[in-house]
């Protein structure tokens, strides 16, 4: 090659663009931009369908449980059409402060319906707003006691985060929609108005796809007003009770007058964890009432009789306390607003009233792991806590020890041996206590000890079944207390067995009677020849028939009967 045509070549190379050059990077940016630009707009149509599908169901969330359907997601909430009309008629940055805030109030709103749902599940009522945020601890407890605490750490971890994310997830939604409506203003108006026309069509109809749910819905709104009237409910129960407490025609009884037809008796109340009607009715627990029906023959073979009737309980599904607290005092402590007062006051308690009339009042709570101020309200001279039962053993579920073990250490402590008085206790007992998925057996009483004796195999078969589980649990606390007054019933023993309330909704369904049985049982025929008026039926199986009472008409019932009273009150049915 000569050296002008070696040139040549050499200035018609450099001309040519090569891959680093700026010319060819402009190109290649320049093919790539549709792609990028496609694929922004496919994002961004993800987000405003993602934003739809998160404000239309955050409308229609159902706040009970018995309505997630399918169905029930399908219907146009009128509050979702006013908010677009006032969207539409806002200019640019009036409209998107309006729609931020319309978006943290319809997040609150989503809160309180998982708040309902979550309440309805496991307490059969819907979340109060000012009440139950002290439960939040409970439920902690709880959850801490079943699974570990890292376990209840991650959950609470998780409720935290949601609480905080869906406010702020429904505020960037309707944003993000209140631009799209404006963008296509002519076609969102005419497309709010025709909704607006059917919305007004299907309610004039009563349409419904799920029962009970009309389609033209308005349920945001009507949540919204419950709770607000529950707030004020709230806030004017607080002077209706102090007059209630102040109420109390047994306060001024003299000593000598209480409880004279039970002297020289020892007096059991038994609560049963989550023994309620369901356990003596529902055909899937018939087991439970042959068990009754079984221990009843059995006591009455060793000479004891029984009566039964029901008690309309103050809470379903958890709060025992406020049934402990109703049947005690005689008021009806339904919230824990009640609760609080009523151990601010100087109510007269069943515990007073034996106090009063020369029993050693004891109060057994196994589940009770801290200081129990409580104890002293209720008139306790002696009160046990879990740690002060000296248990070994393994824990179930729940519960910190069989009841067995807590009804033996309590008979050890205060029923053996020589006493200058009748004893009078409570006790609460915890075995049927959900989860239900650990259910101790029944020893042989001479052989429980410490409690290791429940480590040795001696354990039912752990059932991830919520039913089943229920069953073999409130069967084992029954069996336990029919086999205490065989083993250790005497003529001056008197045993009172009643339900705190109902299970959760998992095991009786939904809207379940608020209902719980209650038994007494003695050896001596006077005791029973007292009650005879009270119509509750003989044996443990209550049927259809048997009296229903409601808990805090218990106390007056129970004094009046068993001693000299001002009145003679009546049992209410609530």
């Amino acid at each position: 090659m000569s050296t002008s045509d070696a040139a040549r070549a050499t200035n018609t190379a450099e001309r040519l663009p090569t891959t680093d050059s700026p010319d060819t990077a402009a190109l290649t940016e320049a093919s790539d931009a549709p792609a990028r630009s496609g694929r922004r707009r496919m994002l961004a149509r993800v987000v405003t369908v993602l934003a739809v599908v998160l404000v239309l169901a955050a409308f229609t969330l159902p706040n009970q449980p018995w309505r997630m359907q399918a169905g029930a997601f399908l219907r146009i909430p009128l509050e979702a059409l006013l908010l677009a009309a006032v969207l539409l008629a806002l200019p640019g940055r009036p409209r998107r402060v309006v729609a931020a805030v319309a978006g943290v109030l319809l997040g609150l709103v989503v809160l309180v319906k998982i708040g309902d749902l979550g309440f309805y599940s496991s307490l059969g009522r819907p979340f109060d707003l000012v009440l139950d945020w002290s439960l939040l601890d409970e439920a902690f407890t709880f959850v801490a006691e079943s699974i570990g605490r890292p376990g209840a750490i991650a959950i609470a971890v998780g409720v935290v985060l949601v609480l905080l994310a869906v406010p702020v997830l429904t505020a960037l939604s309707t944003v993000r929609l209140s631009g799209l409506l404006t963008r296509h203003r002519t076609a969102s108006t005419r497309v709010v108005a025709s909704l607006v026309l059917v919305w007004a069509l299907l309610a004039a109809f009563q349409a419904r796809i799920v029962t009970g749910v009309l389609v033209a819905d308005s349920n945001a709104s009507t949540i919204v007003h419950e709770h607000v009237s529950e707030v004020r409910e709230r806030i004017n129960d607080r002077a209706a009770f102090r007059t209630e407490v102040s109420a109390d025609p047994f306060r001024e009884v003299p000593a000598e007058q209480l409880l004279t037809g039970l002297r020289g008796k020892d007096v059991l109340i038994a609560f049963v964890e989550s023994y309620g009607r369901d356990a003596v009715s529902d055909p899937e627990f018939a087991s439970v009432q042959r068990l009754l029906d079984d221990g009843a023959g059995r006591l009455q073979a060793a000479g004891f009789s029984s009566r039964s009737g029901f008690l309309t309980s103050p809470t379903i599904g958890g709060g025992s306390w406020l049934a402990h607290a109703t049947l005690l005092s005689g008021l009806w402590i339904d919230n824990n607003q009640r609760h609080k007062s009523l151990l601010a006051s100087d109510r007269f308690t069943l515990g007073d009233a034996f106090r009063s009339a020369g029993w050693r009042t004891v109060g057994v709570m196994p589940a009770v792991n801290q200081a129990w101020p409580e104890g002293k309200f209720y008139g306790y001279e002696q009160f046990y806590s879990g740690p002060d039962l000296g248990y070994r053993g393994p824990r179930f579920a729940f519960s910190p020890m069989p009841d067995q073990y807590a009804i033996n250490v309590f008979h050890s402590r205060e029923r053996v041996g020589p006493r200058d008085r009748p004893v009078m206790a409570e006790l609460a007992l915890v075995s049927s206590h959900s989860p239900w998925t650990r259910v101790p057996s029944l020893v042989d009483w001479d052989d429980i000890d410490d409690g290791e004796v429940f480590r040795k195999g001696i354990i039912g078969t752990p059932t991830a079944q919520a039913r089943t589980g229920y069953r073999h649990a409130v069967s084992y606390t029954l069996r336990t207390l029919i086999s205490y007054l065989e083993t250790h019933g005497d003529d001056d023993t008197v045993l009172v067995i009643l339900g705190d309330h109902q299970p959760a909704p998992v095991v009786t369904g939904d809207n379940a009677s608020p209902d719980v049985p209650i038994h007494l049982i003695a050896k001596d025929p006077a005791v029973l020849e007292r009650i005879a008026d009270w119509g509750w039926q003989d044996g443990l199986t209550p049927d259809a028939t048997a009296p229903v009472w409601s808990m805090d008409s218990f106390r007056d019932r129970f004094l009046t009967t068993f001693g000299s009273a001002p009145a003679r009150p009546q049992a209410q049915s609530r």
